[in-house]
């Protein structure tokens, strides 16, 4: 009971602090509404400083939020892109924030047109616990390069990276600017309810549309990057060590707790003993050990190490065959949150891991008859955030893309679009709305403003009432047809 009192307190005064740092944000807004490249810039160069002089103790956080959080993932999915980001912004920002000219009809001559990104305001961002790091950092890029305040709110499930982040942000901003906010769901469902000029939030598509339905209340534009069954075609002629050698890195890295990572295979039929085998193998020669391997990310906490456990009885008590990869044959459920990751063939729709997103080391496997098969088992289903390819035949990868949607795509990989600073992040339907990254994420933050510009001369005039004249008939025959 005390305990529940003091954490009431705590949110309160969490929920009160919001509050008053989206008023000063917006008072900060309205003084200084166009910031200058120079500033955009040096905002960003203050940011990769910051990641740069504390990448080990973030690091470090990280790994004690998971319990075991591979320091080369870390690396690898965090501050790198993190960084890279920073810098590809920097390079092009100028020619981003430049006026985009557009036509001007004769009818309207003399006269201009341009578009101009300005900035919305005051953003908010809501950071899911699998990537904290990254998924904090790339927004908040995206905002401050479109001239924008920025408020964060960071998961409660990753408290160790949240304070530190905390600390590090308001060493180096001042709270006016950007502005990292902690506390528990009813924070962040608070946080979702403040009018923002424009919200981005990373998570699951049930709390998405919660924050969605906020949002609405005060008309505030959103980005939803939520998730979904991305799935993974082996076509029925690529070289099985190929896609297996890459499936397995894309679920096996930080133990699939990845909102693109691979959500279940579809495999031919004749192929599927060889795709096991093969991916047996691979993950094998990645991870020879899991126990006490730091490479191997444990889940994040026994809430989500219980769910997914609950999902392989449930498939295994409804007639899967569970193949469990354990290299070393190590006993995994006696003090450690680690998983092996297990494939999951025979499924059946009503299993919880053929309808619920997984988000960890489990890999359904479904046999096709032909490729068109495992096109319509995709179109049937919600649209994913992301779809992977295995194939070389260049007509197959063609008849993929032309006949499925989703957010994003790999052609024999996978999840490395999401690496790539100039292709655009984002979801469709149920994984999502809206892009971020790299230019798109400049648009996203920023209005871009219609400008119509006439000067002195009037050829309006000529249409302006008493109608019926000459000049009207004139307009109306050169213009009308």
């Amino acid at each position: 009971m005390a305990a529940t009192v003091v954490q009431l307190t705590e949110s309160k005064k969490q929920i009160q602090h919001t509050h008053r740092v989206f008023e000063g944000q917006k008072k900060a807004f309205r003084n200084n509404p166009m910031p200058s490249l120079t500033e955009r810039k040096e905002n960003l160069k203050r940011l990769k400083r910051a990641l740069l002089a504390h990448q080990d103790k973030l690091v470090e956080a990280i790994d004690r939020d998971f319990s075991c959080r591979s320091r080369d993932e870390s690396l690898i999915a965090e501050v790198m892109p993190s960084i890279q980001g920073i810098n590809y912004t920097l390079k092009h920002l100028g020619d981003w924030m430049k006026p985009s000219r557009r036509h001007v009809s004769i009818l309207f001559q003399p006269a201009s047109n341009k578009v101009c990104y300005q900035p919305k305001g005051v953003v908010g961002v809501i950071v899911p616990w699998n990537y904290p790091l990254y998924l904090a950092v790339g927004p908040l890029v995206a905002a401050l390069a479109a001239g924008n305040r920025t408020m964060i709110k960071m998961s409660e499930y990753t408290p160790h990276t949240a304070a530190l982040f905390k600390e590090i942000i308001e060493s180096m901003f001042p709270e006016d600017l950007v502005s990292v906010i902690l506390g528990e769901a009813d924070v962040a469902a608070d946080f979702s309810q403040r009018p923002f000029d424009h919200l981005l939030f990373t998570g699951s598509t049930s709390v998405g549309k919660l924050v969605m339905r906020a949002a609405a209340e005060n008309l505030t534009p959103v980005t939803l990057e939520l998730g979904g069954k991305s799935p993974a075609i082996v076509s029925p002629d690529v070289p099985m060590e190929d896609a297996a050698q890459r499936i397995a890195f894309g679920k096996a890295f930080n133990a699939g707790q990845t909102c693109v990572a691979p959500d279940y295979i579809l495999c031919p039929t004749d192929r599927v003993q060889a795709f096991v085998d093969e991916f047996r193998a691979q993950f094998a020669e990645m991870y020879p050990n899991l126990r006490d391997n730091d490479d191997y990310t444990a889940i994040i906490n026994d809430r989500q190490y219980e769910r997914l456990q609950s999902y392989l009885e449930d498939a295994r008590a409804k007639g899967a065959e569970l193949v469990e990869i354990n290299p070393a044959n190590e006993n995994m459920k006696d003090g450690t949150r680690k998983i092996p990751l297990t494939l999951v063939l025979n499924t059946t729709p009503d299993m919880k891991v053929m309808q619920d997103e997984i988000f960890g080391p489990i890999l359904p496997v479904i046999s096709y008859d032909n490729l068109e098969g495992a096109i319509h088992y995709i179109n049937d289903r919600p649209r994913p955030l992301a779809l992977y390819f295995f194939g070389y035949d260049r007509s197959h990868q063609q008849q993929v893309v032309d006949n499925t949607l989703s957010g994003g795509m790999c052609i024999n990989d996978a999840l490395m679009h999401v690496a790539q600073d100039d292709l655009p992040f984002g979801g469709i339907g149920d994984s999502g709305m809206g892009h971020y990254h790299g230019k798109e994420g400049f648009l996203t933050f920023s209005h871009h403003r219609a400008i119509f510009t006439k000067q002195k001369f009037n050829s309006g005039k000529y249409v302006y009432a008493p109608h019926g004249t000459t000049a009207h008939q004139l307009v109306y025959k050169l213009f009308i047809r």
